[in-house]
């Protein structure tokens, strides 16, 4: 099975390489990982705890643990910005068990290549057989293998948001002083 989802291009899977013991030591798991050069050059890291609901001063640790690792390694050649944030309650699916995990919610789906003369597909999640991600579209139930999908994301639909706040209740995590944490603290760069 490919990461192609964590990690699509060559310098990310070599990033995602040097980054995940680091996360996984810490108890947390990548979901992605993108370095995008623009203006300037910036490192995405999306992370998450593996029963969810990683918090900010998680991805400060995180964000402290990988600098320092890739300050060692040095993969990046230009000055670069690192941002490290949870996925999102419309996450994207870059796991196999993320098509599963989700079961039941709506998600977009992209392949690299047409199947059926079409590459984008929206529907509801219907699980997960072997190496097929399935999705419930307008015409039935379709299968589409892991390997030919170049993107996957879960939309945000008001029963998603209920899931997401009722799991993060019952695990005891739901503050609401920290929803005005996350919106100040989310807008914070850390230069390396």
């Amino acid at each position: 099975m490919t990461n192609d989802l964590i990690a699509k291009a060559a310098i990310d899977r070599r990033l995602a390489e040097i980054i995940t013991p680091v996360i996984e030591d810490m108890g947390f798991e990548l979901v992605r990982v993108r370095l995008m050069s623009g203006k300037k050059t910036t490192l995405q890291i999306m992370a998450d705890k593996p029963e969810g609901g990683i918090e900010v001063d998680d991805c400060a640790d995180i964000s402290n643990a990988v600098s320092a690792v890739l300050d060692v390694e040095d993969p990046i050649l230009d000055e670069y910005t690192l941002e490290v944030s949870s996925p999102g309650i419309d996450r994207p699916l870059t796991r196999l068990k993320d098509f599963d995990a989700f079961e039941g919610y709506e998600a977009k789906l992209e392949t690299g290549d047409l199947i059926d003369g079409r590459r984008r597909f929206r529907g509801v999640l219907a699980g997960v057989e072997e190496d097929e991600v399935l999705i419930n579209v307008d015409e039935g139930t379709i299968g589409l293998k892991f390997d030919w999908l170049s993107d996957a994301k879960l939309v945000l639909t008001d029963e998603l948001i209920k899931e997401m706040l009722r799991q993060r209740k019952n695990m005891g995590a739901l503050n609401e002083a920290a929803f005005d944490e996350i919106v100040t603290d989310g807008s914070t760069e850390e230069n390396s």
